[in-house]
Parts: structure tokens; C-alpha cells; sequence
């Protein structure tokens, strides 16, 4: 059974972690492929424009095997330095597949997304939760830190002092403080979850295709580059967007009060 099941709704790629039986735990040793392959095949077809993850069964992902961390199998078997190059060649590939990926990720969160799973959904660009999940990074409690970049994550979500909080005491979150918090952007009823996301998605899904594209580039660059670097970038990307078809087609669309037709072009 493959880790990551995919699902193709026109312009959305609705991706589904599919190992529900173990509350869709990360990382088996094939799992940096797996979502290596799964991000590539998106980012190279441009009649994609939105992808959205979510969970099989009752959680998003509960993290980390704990009985392979007790039992220092797979990923957490040998050296010191084995285990560190398992983390930069399975879950740092996991985490660089999706931080890289150039179109809107919407993270639906079902259930409790815990460890890696809490900071696979934080890398999402819009997270919907329902009103089941939890958010936690219990590593502390394991006597553990974040192998997974979350320290860098987790404090450009919900700020440092929050952060702290999470990662200091391992506590988890309920939904409703998650939206306090900013972690994520909405709460909704847990049947209707995947409506909501659909909705959302398709609605960023009928943008043009490329101005998507660039808008989430810069969005991402913009966190880590000052103020005069984002005018450079932003002049040099708004060049080339005015030079496409939907640009034009989208200024006649205003003009004539009428939705757009954008073709990525």
C-alpha cells in the first residue's frame, strides 16, 4: 500500500496519507521518496494549482513509530551518525518535497497531527482544521528535540513565545487555541472539513496559474529576505507576469464584469 494516496479533482491534487491503521505514522524509510516524488510530479505539471493534504482514518499523522524508536529499528537503528544521515535523507526529504513545493498547499486537518505530523501540516501555506485535531510537538517528552526543521517552522507560525510553549512543555493543542494562536485559519465541523478545503482550493485553483506560482514564491522568499530584496524580486517577477495571456485576459475580465478564463498562458 502506498504511503501517499493521490486523487486528481481538475486543477487540485488531493494528497492523502494512507496508513491509517498505525494513525498515519512517519517515517518508514521509504517515506522521503515517496513524498520526493509525489511534490516533483506536481511541480512539473503546470495543470496543477493547488495541492491539498490531509489524513486516512482518524488522525492526520501521529508522528513518529514509537515502537521502532524503543526498539532502535529503521530509523533510529545503529550510530549516532547513521541515524543522522537517515534524518537528512528520509525526513529532511520529506519536509524540503513539501516546503518546495511552488504551488498553494491547504493542509486539511482531521485529526491529531502530532511530532512530524504537527510540522508536515505547519508547512502548509493554509491549514483548516476540524474540530477534532490536535496539534502538538511532543519531542521534549521523548527526550528529544525537532529532527525535522520544526524549530525554524513552529516560531514563524505562531511566534516564539508559543512556540516555546509547545516544544518546553510537549503539550498539545486543541483546535480552538490553534486559531487563537494562528496555526491554523479556520475551524470546522468534522464532516464538512473536506468541503470547506475543496471549496477553498478550487477557488484558488481558478487564478491564473502562473501568477499563483510567483505569488507563493515571493510570499516564501519574503519571510527570510529584507525589505529592498523583496522590491528587487518583486519587480523582476511582476515583469514577466504582465508579458502573459492571463494577464491580459484577466484586465478584460474586470473591464467587461465578467469571471476570468485563464488558461495558464
Amino acid at each position: 500500500m502506498s504511503l501517499i494516496e493521490t486523487e486528481r479533482r481538475g486543477r487540485v491534487m488531493v494528497l492523502t496519507l494512507n496508513r491509517p491503521d498505525r494513525l498515519n505514522a512517519l517515517p518508514d524509510l521509504e517515506d522521503g521518496d515517496a513524498f520526493a516524488a509525489v511534490c516533483e510530479a506536481i511541480n512539473g505539471d503546470p495543470g496543477i494549482s493547488v495541492a491539498i493534504l490531509t489524513g486516512a482514518g482518524r488522525a492526520f499523522s501521529a508522528g513518529g513509530d514509537l515502537k521502532a524508536m524503543a526498539g532502535r529499528a529503521a530509523l533510529f537503528e545503529g550510530s549516532g551518525a547513521a541515524i543522522r544521515e537517515r534524518y537528512r535523507r528520509v525526513v529532511h526529504r520529506i519536509v524540503r518535497a513539501l516546503y518546495g513545493l511552488e504551488v498553494p498547499l491547504i493542509a486539511a486537518v482531521n485529526g491529531p497531527a502530532m511530532g512530524l505530523g504537527c510540522d508536515i501540516a505547519g508547512l502548509a501555506d493554509v491549514r483548516l482544521a476540524s474540530t477534532e485535531a490536535r496539534f502538538g510537538v511532543p519531542f521534549i517528552k521523548l527526550g528529544l528535540i525537532p529532527g525535522d526543521g520544526g524549530a525554524w517552522l513552529l516560531p514563524r507560525n505562531v511566534g516564539y513565545a508559543r512556540a516555546a510553549e509547545m516544544l518546553f512543555t510537549g503539550e498539545a493543542i486543541d483546535a480552538d487555541t490553534a486559531l487563537a494562536w494562528g496555526l491554523v485559519n479556520r475551524v470546522v465541523p468534522a464532516a464538512a472539513l473536506m468541503d470547506e478545503v475543496l471549496k477553498l482550493a478550487d477557488q484558488v485553483a481558478g487564478q491564473p496559474p502562473r501568477a499563483v506560482r510567483m505569488a507563493k514564491a515571493l510570499l516564501r522568499q519574503g519571510r527570510d529576505a529584507n525589505f529592498d530584496q523583496l522590491l528587487e524580486m518583486s519587480a523582476a517577477v511582476q515583469a514577466l507576469a504582465h508579458l502573459t495571456d492571463d494577464h491580459i485576459e484577466g484586465v478584460q475580465a474586470v473591464i467587461e464584469k465578467r469571471p476570468g478564463q485563464f488558461t495558464g498562458d
